[in-house]
């Protein structure tokens, strides 16, 4: 299942909702990658979602499969775009 989404967070994707995104996906049942343009990190590191370097206006493509995959995408979009409708 996949969503296509614009990072809007004021201060892009940075250590605290990097983290938090990891720990979202090190707790699914599924697994969750972010893609952007032709790179594609599982979202379970810290280190690979950071290194994405994603700020305002970007457009993510998030992936999930598993179980909870609706629900997980839901909530990683609300990391990375909070304040939008899923």
């Amino acid at each position: 299942m996949q969503r296509i989404i614009v990072v809007t967070a004021p201060d892009g994707l940075h250590a605290r909702p990097a983290a938090q995104l990891a720990q979202l996906a090190q707790g699914l049942p599924g697994a969750l990658r972010l893609s952007v343009g032709d790179r594609v990190v599982d979202a379970a590191s810290v280190l690979a979602v950071m290194d994405l370097e994603l700020a305002p206006g970007m457009r993510v493509v998030l992936d999930a499969d598993g179980p909870a995959a609706e629900a997980a995408l839901d909530a990683a979009a609300a990391i990375l775009a909070p304040g939008s409708a899923g």
